[in-house]
C-alpha cells in the first residue's frame, strides 16, 4: 500500500507541475464525502462519457419508483416460477403490493406495502419496500421488463417468515446486503443499540465517482473561454488509471462473492485490504474445477483462471462505461483479439484457430469460443451469467463427479460417453491435464477422503495460479495433524508473494496451538486480510490496546446486524472465557436466524462451558434436527446428552446418527457403552460388534467389548477379545491390564 501511495503522490505532483506556484497536497476524500459530486454534475464536462453510462446497469441499479413503473403494477401480468403472495395495485401515484400470506385468521386485514425504491434495472428488477428502523427488503416478487411478467426469485423453493433468507428477513436486508454495490458513496450507519440504519448515500445506481474516485473538493469546470484559469484544475488523488489490478480490483467489490472487511473501499484501493473473495472450498459455492455453481459473480472465477493469473482484466474485454463487451460475446473476434497473434500485452496468448479447435461450422453455435469456455448459468430465474473461469470443458469429470460440462449443457439429448468419445478423439491426451487432477484432488478434499491429501500436494506443487493455491492449502487444513509434509507446506506459504496464499496459510494452521507463534509475524502484514486472520487466531492472546485487536474488534463491528456477525463476535468473546458475553451475543443470532444449526451448536458450546448441560444438549439436539441428514449433528447431541445425564435422550439421538449413517462406527461404540450401562449386555455386545466390524483397527472397540463380555460370565469371549486390542495395540494399558486379571 506504501509503493502506491507514493505513486499517487508523485502523479499529484506532476498534474500540478504546471501551475506557475506551487499548490498544497490535496487531501483524499471518500465518496461518502463528495457529497455535491453526482454523475449529472460530471455531466457538464463528460457529456460523451456520461450518455454512454446513461441507461446502463450500472445507471440504474438502483433508483426511486417513478411513473414509468405504473405499467408493472396495472398490467394484467402472468406470475411464473413459484406462486404469487401478493397483490398489485397503483393508486394516487404510487404501487402497492398487499401480501396475502400475512392474513393472520378470518377477517383479519392483509398486510399493504408500499415500495418507493426500485432494485435493478435488466433482466429483472425487485420492488425495495421500507419496514421501519430504516430498513428496506426487496420482495421476493420481481418484475421481468422484457417479458412484462411477474415471478418469484426463489422459483418453487419456499422460504419460511422467520428465515434468515426469507425476503422479509436479514438475508434479504437492502441496507446489509444489496445498497453498497447499488449505489454510489453508500454508507450503512447501523446502530447496534436499537437495531436501526440511517444509511446515506451521494446518488442511486453506480455512478461516476464510485469507480473513479472522489475528486477533490476543490474541483471545478473549466472556465468560460473568454477567461484565462489561472492554473488546471486539479485532479484527483485517486489516480489508478497505469495500474491494470487496481482497475479490476475496483470492479471486484460487486463483481465478486466476497466478506467486506471494512466499509471504506475506495477506487485505487487494494481489494484484499478490504475484502475476502470465496474461494472453492465448500462444495455448495463452486464445483471442484473451480466452474460457478451458487451465485458467485465473477472475480473468483478471473482470480482462479489462467487468463487472470496472466493479466487478463475486466477492461480486456468490457468498456467501462456502457458495460457492453468490445464485441458481442458471441463473436470470436472478442477472444481472437489476443488469440490470433501474440500481443505485447499477452505474448503467450496461444494462437487458435477457431474452426480447427472447435470442431465446429463457422457461425454455429458451438464454434463460438464462450459456448465451450465461458457456459453460461441461469440466476435469480431469470438472469444468465457467463462463468469467468476459461476452464477446459471435460465430460470425463461429469461421468466422475457430476460436475456440468459445456458439450452437454448444449448438446442435452446426448449422453455423456458420447462427449467423452468426441473429446477424446479430438484432443486426447491434452485433456489429461492439471486441470483434471486438481479437479479430482478438490472434490476428494471436499468429501473428507482420507486419500485425498496426497494429490491435494501433488496439484499445490505444480499450482502457479495464487487463488488455487490458496483453495489447496485451505483444503489441507484438515490433514495437518497426520502429514507433516500439509504441515510443511502451510508453514512456507506463510511467506507466500500472494495475500490470498498467505492468509489460507494462517488458517490452516490456526487450529493448531502448537504453530500460532508462526502466526504473530502476520499481524503486522502489509494486506488486511492476512492481520484479520492472524488476529482472529490470535484473539485470546491479544492485548485490549494493541492495534491488532482494534482492527479485529472493527471488522467485527462491521456485520454486526447479521446473525453471523453476532456468532462471530460470541466466538471471539469465548475464546477470551468472557462466556456470559458469549452467551448473550449468540442467543441474540439465533433470534435471528432460528434455523441456522451452526448458530445452534455454537451456543451449545459456550452453554457447556458456563456449566449448563442440560441447555447445551437441547440445543445440539435442535441443530441436529435442523439438518435432518447429517449424521455427525446427530452424533454431538448424543453426546450432548449423555454428558448431561440424559440417557433415554442419548440413546435416542445414538439411534438417530445410526438411521442417517449405519457405518458410523464410533457411534455404534458409543450406543454399546450406553447399553451397558443401563444393563441391556446382550444389546451392547452387538452394537460392540458392530462397531469393531467397522473399524478392526481401533483398540477401545475390542477393549470395550471385553469389558462387557467379561460382566456377562464370557471370560473366553472376553480374554479373545482382550487380545485383539492388544493386538492392535500392545500399548493399551486398560486391555492388559484386564489380561492380567482375568
Amino acid at each position: 500500500m506504501r509503493r502506491l501511495s507514493l505513486l499517487l503522490a508523485v502523479l499529484a505532483v506532476i498534474s500540478l507541475g504546471c501551475s506557475r506556484r506551487a499548490a498544497a497536497p490535496v487531501a483524499r476524500r471518500t465518496v461518502a464525502e463528495a457529497r455535491e459530486q453526482t454523475s449529472a454534475s460530471c455531466a457538464a464536462c463528460h457529456k460523451e462519457v456520461h450518455a454512454a453510462w446513461s441507461g446502463t446497469d450500472h445507471a440504474l441499479a438502483n433508483r426511486p419508483v417513478a411513473a414509468r413503473d405504473r405499467e408493472a403494477f396495472t398490467v394484467a401480468t402472468a406470475i411464473t416460477g413459484g406462486a404469487s403472495h401478493f397483490t398489485l395495485e397503483w393508486r394516487d401515484d404510487k404501487p402497492a403490493m398487499i401480501d396475502a400470506t400475512s392474513t393472520a385468521g378470518a377477517g383479519a386485514t392483509p398486510t399493504r406495502h408500499e415500495p418507493t425504491l426500485v432494485l435493478g434495472a435488466k433482466p429483472l428488477w425487485q420492488p425495495l419496500i421500507p419496514t421501519g428502523n430504516g430498513r428496506w427488503q426487496p420482495s421476493d416478487m420481481a418484475f421481468d421488463p422484457a417479458k412484462k411478467e411477474w415471478f418469484n426469485i426463489f422459483g418453487d423453493e419456499q422460504r419460511r417468515a422467520g428465515e434468515w433468507g426469507h425476503w422479509t428477513g436479514r438475508g434479504m436486508n437492502w441496507n446489509s446486503m444489496c445498497a453498497h454495490c447499488h449505489m454510489t458513496g453508500y454508507q450503512k450507519n447501523y446502530s447496534p443499540a436499537t437495531d436501526s440504519y440511517a444509511s446515506t448515500w451521494v446518488e442511486h445506481g453506480v455512478g461516476c465517482i464510485q469507480c473513479h474516485g472522489a475528486m477533490p473538493s476543490d474541483h471545478q469546470t473549466p472556465k468560460p473561454k473568454t477567461q484565462t484559469p489561472t492554473s488546471p484544475p486539479p485532479k484527483s488523488t485517486a489516480t489508478f488509471a497505469a495500474d491494470r489490478a487496481r482497475q479490476m480490483q475496483t470492479c471486484a467489490p460487486c463483481h465478486a462473492r466476497n466478506e467486506p472487511l471494512t466499509a471504506n473501499f475506495q477506487p485505487g484501493d487494494n481489494y484484499h485490504d478490504h475484502f475476502r473473495v470465496t474461494l472453492p472450498v465448500e462444495p455448495n459455492v463452486f464445483f471442484p474445477d473451480g466452474q460457478q455453481r451458487d451465485e458467485d459473480f465473477n472475480f473468483s472465477s478471473v482470480l482462479l483462471s489462467r487468463m487472470g493469473h496472466a493479466g487478463v482484466t475486466c477492461l480486456d474485454c468490457h468498456d467501462a462505461h456502457t458495460t457492453k463487451t468490445l464485441f458481442p460475446a458471441t463473436d470470436n473476434r472478442l477472444c481472437l483479439r489476443c488469440h490470433t497473434a501474440p500481443t505485447p500485452a499477452f505474448p503467450k496468448a496461444p494462437v487458435i484457430d477457431p474452426l480447427a479447435h472447435s470442431h465446429h461450422a463457422a457461425g454455429s453455435t458451438g464454434g463460438q469460443c464462450v459456448s465451450c469456455h465461458m457456459p453460461t448459468t441461469t440466476y435469480m430465474q431469470r438472469a444468465p451469467r457467463h462463468d469467468h473461469g476459461w476452464l477446459k470443458p471435460d465430460p470425463l469429470l461429469t461421468k466422475e463427479l457430476g460436475i456440468p460440462n459445456a458439450c452437454n449443457r448444449c448438446h442435452t439429448d446426448r449422453p455423456v460417453d458420447w462427449a467423452i468419445e468426441k473429446t477424446t478423439a479430438w484432443f486426447g491426451a491434452k485433456l489429461d491435464s492439471h486441470q483434471r487432477a486438481r479437479t479430482r484432488a478438490v472434490a476428494a478434499a471436499q468429501a473428507r477422503q482420507p486419500a485425498a491429501l496426497a494429490p491435494l500436494l501433488a496439484a499445490l506443487a505444480k499450482e502457479e495460479v495464487p487463488a488455487w493455491r490458496a483453495t489447496l492449502l485451505e483444503l489441507a487444513a484438515p490433514y495437518l495433524d497426520a502429514a507433516p509434509e500439509a504441515t510443511t507446506a502451510a508453514r512456507a506459504a506463510l511467506a507466500a508473494p500472494d495475500p490470498l496464499e498467505r492468509a489460507a496459510a494462517v488458517r490452516a494452521l490456526a487450529s493448531h496451538p502448537e504453530h500460532l507463534p508462526l502466526l504473530r509475524p502476520l499481524l503486522s502484514d502489509p494486506v488486511r486480510l492476512v492481520r484479520l486472520d492472524a488476529a482472529w487466531a490470535l484473539s485470546s492472546t491479544l492485548d485490549a490496546t494493541s492495534p491488532a485487536r482494534a482492527e479485529l474488534d472493527a471488522y467485527f463491528a462491521l456485520s454486526a446486524d447479521q446473525p453471523g456477525g453476532r456468532l462471530r463476535i460470541g466466538q471471539d468473546l469465548a475464546n477470551r472465557n468472557r462466556h456470559t458475553e458469549a452467551e448473550t451475543e449468540m442467543r441474540r443470532a439465533a433470534e435471528w436466524d432460528p434455523y441456522s444449526p451452526g448458530v445452534r451448536e455454537a451456543l451449545g458450546f459456550v452453554l457447556n462451558a458456563r456449566g449448563q448441560p442440560r441447555e447445551a444438549a437441547a440445543q445440539f439436539f435442535r441443530a441436529a434436527q435442523l439438518q435432518p441428514a447429517d449424521a455427525p449433528a446427530a452424533y454431538r447431541a448424543a453426546l450432548a446428552f449423555a454428558e448431561a445425564g440424559q440417557l433415554p435422550d442419548a440413546e435416542l439421538a445414538f439411534r438417530q446418527t445410526l438411521e442417517r449413517d449405519a457405518n458410523f462406527d464410533r457411534a455404534w461404540y458409543n450406543l454399546g457403552l450406553l447399553l451397558a450401562q443401563t444393563n441391556r449386555l446382550a444389546d451392547s455386545v452387538a452394537a460392540l460388534k458392530k462397531a469393531e466390524s467397522l473399524a478392526p483397527r481401533t483398540a477401545d472397540y475390542p477393549y470395550a467389548l471385553a469389558t462387557v463380555l467379561l460382566r456377562m460370565g464370557d471370560r473366553e469371549a472376553a480374554t479373545a477379545a482382550a487380545r485383539r486390542a492388544l493386538a492392535i495395540d500392545p500399548a493399551h494399558a486398560q486391555a492388559a491390564e484386564l489380561m492380567r486379571g482375568r
